[in-house]
């Protein structure tokens, strides 16, 4: 009896032990914050989006429901897409019509930061629905570099937008990495 008390007593202290180890990992994460603007360009001979696919009723859908689109969008600290803003990475993935009902984009996207740059080339991974409201969540799924091991969220605000589609959006991006 006296050994299986022992034998539990030590358990529990492993138990313990563990517990508190991965709670101290955890409080070694980094938090970053930061905001950039998101330059989603439809329209010109520069443009950072191709449509790629869509179903045959997208045409006929409010939605465009099942069209998919790939971007190679800049992405700056500032609204502007020239000067005075400064180009910070580039937001590279896709998004997908994936409302039928209401207006929703499946945003599937790495924002990869200049190497020059603080971040020295190090990216986030965004993977979540972005749907039509003012401000939007999207889940911050992984990271490398810098980021590696990220998780968080941002929250997404449109900043400007045109109806041909060209839009600016404000990212203000919390994150929690090694």
């Amino acid at each position: 009896m006296a050994a299986s008390s022992s034998f539990v007593l030590a358990a529990a202290a492993l138990l313990l032990l563990a517990v508190t180890a991965a709670a101290e990992a955890a409080g070694q994460q980094k938090e970053t914050r930061m905001r950039v603007y998101w330059h989603d360009v439809v329209t010109g001979p520069n443009s950072t989006v191709a449509k790629v696919a869509d179903a045959p009723t997208s045409r006929a859908s409010a939605t465009v429901f099942g069209t998919v689109y790939v971007i190679d969008d800049p992405l700056t600290d500032g609204p502007s897409l020239t000067a005075p803003s400064r180009l910070v990475g580039r937001a590279q993935g896709m998004y997908v019509s994936a409302g039928k009902e209401t207006m929703s984009l499946l945003m599937a996207m790495s924002f990869v930061f200049a190497a020059d740059g603080p971040y020295n080339g190090s990216s986030v991974a965004i993977f979540g629905p972005n749907p039509a409201r003012p401000v939007r969540e999207i889940p911050v799924v992984g990271g490398t570099g810098a980021f590696r091991f990220a998780r968080g969220y941002l929250r997404a605000t449109t900043y400007w937008y045109n109806a041909a589609g060209d839009a600016t959006v404000q990212y203000d991006i919390h994150i929690r990495h090694d």
